[in-house]
């Protein structure tokens, strides 16, 4: 995938369909700082692990320039500083916005959104879920050469890959998990739902 297309449409998108979900789920505000902060951690694990890949010569990146048609000069500069950045960090810094806001973040948000109600085994759909695509995704592009992810070592790729993803889903779910469980989700009402149930409520009974 060509680095300044991602950033330019993908990131977008990925920002928009997140607060989508936030504005359906809207959750209390120590809801949405604490799957934040598990996101954060699971994009912190992505990098440090990269790091080590990097160093133990197990993967690293590869990116064309621009795969734009006659970008203009702000996207060619956009682009060349992003590769920049690459070849002194090692990592792609905006690649790990997927990982912080949608499979942590909004993953997050919808396990606790369904955790209270009939339809909890959606949350442990995504529990088991969302870390197995992660996995599966990355060890198949990987091994077809499919990604902007270059394996030099597959057999250990396999291995960091499948331990990165299961340590980081799950050490940030933990660490939301400890602070969103004590707010549990509640569905609200609407204004006539809640007259209506009032009036029900003082509405007398007439006994036979």
């Amino acid at each position: 995938m060509e680095a300044f297309i991602f950033l330019l449409y993908v990131v977008p998108f990925l920002l928009m369909v997140y607060g989508a979900f936030v504005l359906f789920i809207r959750p209390p505000k120590p809801v949405l700082l604490a799957s934040l902060l598990g996101g954060l951690v699971m994009g912190v694990i992505n990098i440090f692990v990269d790091l080590i890949a990097y160093a133990s010569r197990w993967w690293h990146y590869e990116f064309v320039q621009t795969g734009l048609h006659n970008p203009n000069d702000f996207q060619v500069q956009f682009s060349n500083l992003f590769l920049k950045s690459l070849n002194v960090l090692h990592v792609p810094l905006p690649f790990y916005l997927t990982p912080i806001f949608i499979y942590g973040s909004l993953g997050y948000l919808l396990i606790w959104r369904f955790w209270s109600g009939k339809a909890r085994w959606f949350s442990w759909v995504l529990l088991a879920g969302v870390p197995l695509f992660s996995i599966c995704r990355d060890i198949s592009g990987g091994m077809t050469n499919g990604s902007y992810q270059v394996w030099q070592n597959v057999p250990a790729s396999v291995v960091a890959t499948i331990v990165m993803w299961l340590v980081a889903f799950f050490v940030g779910f933990a660490l939301f998990w400890w602070k969103a469980k004590q707010t549990p989700f509640v569905l609200e009402r609407t204004e006539e739902e809640s007259e209506g149930a009032t009036v029900s409520k003082h509405a007398p009974t007439i006994s036979k």
